[in-house]
């Protein structure tokens, strides 16, 4: 049994060491706010006492052992050493709390100063900002009222620039106005064309009004009633005339009295100095049978001069008809 107190004491020796360092780590069960170096003392130094007393009770009194004496004093001094070296480091471990506590104090005192310092430092800067501020503001209101002002100027500006502006266009309109009417009075009388000049028109109105003419044409025939090219070409110039619809009227004219292939007619009306363009739309802007026309001109050939019948289908073909038609044509003649 005196061994079994033995082994506690040392266990108490050693959580009191242990627990002067870090008494938080042997005093678990206790509340976390009571945790101190003082019951590590009160807990374990009582324990390693009553550990003592229970050793020196249980302990055999084998014939008063010299050994054991001196053993358990030893360990007596031992503990005692303990004990002494607990409290030197209680004793430090409190100084240095006191050490930290003053410090913490001072820390708190220059962080508090520090504070005021800041919310001083943040006042100055504040007041400053709201000066700058009212400066800007100040300075935008400025502002704004000289471009207002200057709006104002500009707008005043811009109005009498745009009245001298439509003053200006309005003169010029009116200059435009007469040199127009002027230039009018020149054009009429310039259409209006020499005595001679209206002669050469009323002649060419008077052709067009019983027969079709190309615009070359009716130079032409103007020239062989004696005007001059000059006053022909006025003429022409000057009528109102559509030369599709004289082309158109030509050809219906020509098939009135002989008998034409399309493209024999085509070449007819350009021969009569219409355009390819103006005879090909009379062409094909006419209501004509293109086989009836091949028979006409069949019996036109043979009323003057003989063919057989190869001969008179080649000579309708040259003369544009289509081979078909040709042919149909020789039949209905009879060859």
């Amino acid at each position: 049994m005196a061994v079994f107190f033995l082994l506690l004491f040392v266990v108490a020796a050693f959580a009191l060491f242990v627990g002067l360092v870090k008494p938080d780590f042997v005093l678990r069960w206790v509340p976390e706010g009571k945790r101190s170096r003082k019951r590590v003392m009160m807990y374990f130094g009582a324990s390693m006492v009553t550990f003592f007393i229970m050793i020196g009770v249980t302990a055999e009194p084998a014939e008063q052992d010299i050994a054991g004496v001196e053993e358990a004093e030893a360990d007596a001094a031992a503990a005692q050493a303990e004990e002494e070296e607990a409290e030197r480091l209680a004793e430090e471990e409190a100084e240095r709390e006191a050490e930290e506590e003053a410090e913490r104090v001072v820390a708190e005192e220059e962080e508090q100063e520090a504070e005021e310092e800041a919310e001083k430092l943040a006042a100055e800067e504040a007041e400053r900002e709201a000066e700058e501020e009212a400066e800007r503001l100040a300075a935008e209101e400025a502002e704004r009222e000289a471009e207002e002002e200057s709006e104002r100027l500009a707008a005043e500006e811009a109005e009498r620039e745009a009245e001298e502006e439509a003053e200006r266009i309005a003169a010029e309109e009116a200059e435009a106005e007469e040199e127009a009417e002027r230039l009018a009075a020149e054009e009429a009388e310039a259409a209006a064309g020499t005595m001679s000049q209206q002669q050469a028109v009323q002649t060419a109105e008077s052709y067009l009004s019983f027969t079709a003419f190309s615009k070359s044409g009716l130079v032409d025939q103007l020239e062989f009633e004696g005007f001059s090219t000059e006053d022909a070409t006025f003429a022409v110039e000057n009528i109102s005339v559509n030369w599709t619809e004289q082309a158109v009227k030509s050809a219906e004219s020509y098939l009135d009295y002989t008998a034409f292939s399309k493209s024999g007619l085509i070449d007819q009306l350009e021969f009569e100095g219409f355009s390819t363009e103006d005879a090909t739309y009379a062409v094909e802007n006419i209501s004509v049978d293109w086989s009836e026309q091949a028979v006409k001109s069949a019996e036109s050939y043979l009323d003057f001069t003989s063919f057989s019948r190869s001969g008179l289908i080649d000579q309708l073909i040259f003369e544009g008809f289509s081979v078909e038609d040709a042919t149909n044509a020789v039949d209905m003649v009879g060859l």
